[in-house]
């Protein structure tokens, strides 16, 4: 099984397939070299996600790839899909659980930049919060805040606290009680995002989704007993030092680059 992202954010979907799949073997990518993502424009990762992912699929024959990437899978899965001989499952915002958890009618959604702008997240907002008021926010910088955090740099709190304000300050943002974590970087720093936010609110992510969502794809295939040592591929020549301990928790003992 081949999961992507455009860094180390996907490792919040891996955590959840690893629970539900223990026995897959795992090729994780992460394209340090196009990262990050949320500031791209729609044309280049339209045409950058379907071209890597085509040579990733060659090089590792997985049979299944999973795009662990809110903004990659907003803008670029029908073009995988069309492109790959191989199921595709993808990351999408997780309005509908939000809708159903939120008391208030009021949601936040709290992605990157090029996430929170996607036409697709309009139609996911109108189809399963057609009754929420759904308050958007952008954050390129909680993005680098996730990926420093997995690298032993936890952050300041005030770095989190203005993320925070930056969805909960908009008008109504003081009735926001859930909050969909809209890429997959920001589950990884849920606790400082919680500990920053000046009230209770629940925080909810796709991930045990997408995990169900591979499970019934894979039903029925087998799986080794023994399998091989996960592999995390990068794309470009970075030093992977300090984020080593947290690949080999998440099952990745080896490091290969593209």
């Amino acid at each position: 099984m081949l999961v992507f992202d455009s860094g180390v954010g996907g490792l919040s979907v891996l955590g959840a397939i690893r629970r539900a799949l223990p026995s897959a073997p795992i090729v994780y990518v992460a394209d340090s070299g196009g990262f990050p993502y949320g500031t791209k424009t729609d044309a280049e990762l339209a045409v950058r996600v379907p071209a890597l992912l085509g040579r990733l699929v060659e090089r590792y024959r997985p049979r299944l790839v999973v795009i662990a990437c809110n903004t990659a899978s907003t803008i670029a899965l029908a073009a995988v899909r069309a492109a790959l001989d191989v199921a595709v499952v993808g990351t999408v915002p997780a309005i509908k659980p939000a809708a159903a958890a939120s008391k208030t009618r009021t949601i936040g959604v709290l992605g990157t930049d090029a996430t929170v702008r996607q036409p697709y997240v309009d139609r996911l907002a109108a189809e399963f919060a057609a009754d929420c008021t759904v308050i958007r926010h952008g954050s390129a910088q909680l993005v680098d805040l996730a990926e420093a955090a997995l690298r032993g740099d936890d952050g300041e709190p005030e770095e989190y606290a203005a993320v925070m304000a930056g969805l909960l300050g908009q008008p109504g943002g003081e009735s926001i009680d859930t909050i969909v974590l809209a890429c997959t970087h920001f589950p990884l720093v849920a606790d400082a995002l919680a500990a920053a936010c000046p009230r209770p609110v629940i925080f909810v992510d796709g991930a045990d989704g997408i995990a169900r969502r591979v499970g019934v794809l894979t039903q029925g295939q087998s799986w080794p007993d023994d399998p091989p040592e996960g592999v995390a591929v990068f794309t470009s020549d970075v030093d992977i030092g300090a984020l080593m301990p947290t690949l080999v928790r998440y099952g990745l003992s080896r490091v290969e680059r593209l």
